[in-house]
């Protein structure tokens, strides 16, 4: 009579560790897009969101796909973001800031430069695709391409400030509407 020595493990095990490691194996030939310089990832989200305060989130961050498919350095990019403010007390978007990029241009009628944005209470503002107010970053510190990303500081009067790692839209995303 056969005995298994109960210490070897069984013929079962043996064959699902040997299915694991061939499906690990599966995905080591080719590198990820992330990992090869300049490549540019297809699809790409949106933006992300962030929560400045309980009552004031970014929403949907973004820098505009630029038209040759690459920013080069000391060039200007549009901003697209909204911000929501769920709270009872409006709030004022102050700045915009970050490491690379020399400053901020406004495009809202009227106001030259000046960016001071009131988000009511209980509402949204749209910046860049619906809203009155556009933003450019001014004088790029680096190139980007599609789905890479810079860090953007957004500075609210009472919520606050967030940082956001503000991807480029992917190729085809138009963060302006479309009308009929």
């Amino acid at each position: 009579m056969y005995r298994r020595d109960p210490h070897a493990p069984s013929p079962r095990r043996i064959a699902v560790l040997a299915c694991a490691a061939a499906l690990a194996l599966t995905g080591c030939g080719e590198p990820w897009p992330s990992q090869t310089p300049e490549a540019e990832v297809t699809g790409g989200a949106i933006g992300p969101d962030e929560a400045v305060s309980a009552d004031v989130k970014v929403l949907a961050v973004q820098l505009e796909y630029p038209l040759d498919g690459v920013y080069e350095v000391g060039e200007d990019a549009r901003l697209f973001v909204a911000i929501s403010n769920t709270g009872s007390e409006p709030d004022v978007l102050v700045d915009v800031d970050g490491p690379d990029f020399a400053g901020v241009r406004s495009t809202r009628a009227g106001d030259g430069d000046a960016l001071a944005l009131e988000v009511p209470a209980n509402d949204n503002v749209y910046v860049g695709a619906e809203g009155e107010l556009g933003l450019t970053l001014v004088g790029l510190g680096r190139s980007l391409r599609s789905s890479q990303s810079i860090p953007v500081t957004f500075t609210f009067e009472r919520a606050g400030a967030v940082t956001v790692d503000t991807m480029v839209a992917a190729q085809g995303q138009d963060p302006l509407p479309t009308r009929g």
